[in-house]
């Protein structure tokens, strides 16, 4: 059967295939400064909020706490810091956290409330500015199957609201809407309202338009447009906010992590990640909505200004991103010169 595209989906296919000319850009070293005997592991999410201050949600060891009139350490498996602009410590956020896990993704929406993505967990939990629990989305799977919670089918069609199988990203809309990339276990979007209610969910596994292989990353434009990094399928797709398939945009490797910066003028960043271990691709996208790319930085390696897997991209700056890699366990600050 032959799939016909819309028109704009045409356009966004040819885009990436103009010139691509590569972007000169500088790399702040070292630019966290965690205290004494804390460590980043793999660094899964990174964000901003509107006054400047860093949260890295990180794949790292436990923690030490007070426990009575002693100090003991804690096993979790991930952590949330904060710092300020400037790249000093400021606290950790839900030290000990029951859905603290895996981490994998972390956003700041427009009232600067801080949202976690747990893989281990299965769960999205939404944090005040003060670092006070407000809400979470989905829970930690049963020890015993229940009919099959979670999405084993993999399946988006039948699974129920907040029933995560390994997510990865969260995103939101300017109505307070909330977009979970569902990715690993099930291959959807699900979509809950500004209190958590859910709404809806689309999409399935496979290959065509609205299917996905593994969505990893997930960003909704000023326009109430969704696009998601349809990893497996080397593709963005582009959606309305209801799921209805717009375009796709191709010919930028494996998308990983996508950002979309505020302001008049958006643009869309993604990075060309393959599996973790290895140093394939590794670029960085600048590209106008439609998915013409207006240039790319960097490359994998371990030295500054390279690229160890990008899991997640800050881009509230479009000339002065924040990436975090998993493979080098780091933050770094780009600073675009275009």
């Amino acid at each position: 059967m032959r799939i016909l595209l819309p028109f704009a989906a045409a356009l966004a296919l040819a885009a990436p295939l103009c010139a691509q000319a590569p972007i000169a850009y500088d790399a702040v070293p070292g630019l966290l400064k965690p205290p004494a005997h804390v460590y980043l592991g793999e660094v899964a999410g990174v964000a901003t909020d509107a006054r400047g201050g860093i949260y890295v949600y990180t794949r790292t060891g436990g923690a030490e706490a007070t426990i009575g009139a002693s100090r003991v350490f804690t096993h979790g498996g991930s952590r949330l810091f904060e710092f300020d602009r400037a790249g000093n410590f400021v606290r950790e956020i839900g030290q000990g956290l029951y859905g603290f896990l895996f981490a994998q993704a972390v956003k700041v929406d427009a009232h600067g409330n801080i949202w976690t993505v747990d893989r281990g967990a299965n769960m999205v939990v939404e944090f005040d500015p003060q670092g006070h629990f407000v809400m979470n989305l989905g829970r930690k799977p049963e020890s015993v199957n229940l009919g099959g919670r979670g999405g084993a089918a993999g399946n988006g069609a039948g699974v129920p609201g907040d029933n995560f199988n390994r997510p990865t990203d969260v995103a939101f809309d300017s109505a307070g809407n909330i977009y979970v990339a569902d990715g690993y276990g099930n291959a959807r979007i699900a979509r809950f309202d500004r209190e958590g209610r859910f709404v809806k969910s689309w999409g399935t596994r496979g290959s065509g338009p609205g299917e996905f292989n593994v969505p990893l990353s997930i960003a909704v434009d000023a326009r109430g447009n969704v696009y998601v990094a349809d990893h497996g399928n080397r593709r963005i797709q582009v959606f309305d906010g209801d799921g209805n398939f717009r375009s796709q945009i191709t010919g930028i490797g494996a998308p990983w992590a996508i950002c979309i910066s505020p302001g008049a003028h958006q643009f869309l960043y993604s990075s060309n990640s393959n599996d973790p271990g290895t140093l394939d691709g590794g670029e960085i996208y600048r590209m106008e909505l439609d998915g013409k790319v207006l240039g790319s930085f960097g490359r994998a390696g371990h030295l500054p200004k390279e690229f160890g897997t990008v899991n997640s991209i800050d881009c509230r700056n479009p000339n002065e991103l924040l990436v975090g890699e998993i493979l080098n366990w780091r933050v770094q600050k780009i600073l675009l010169k275009p």
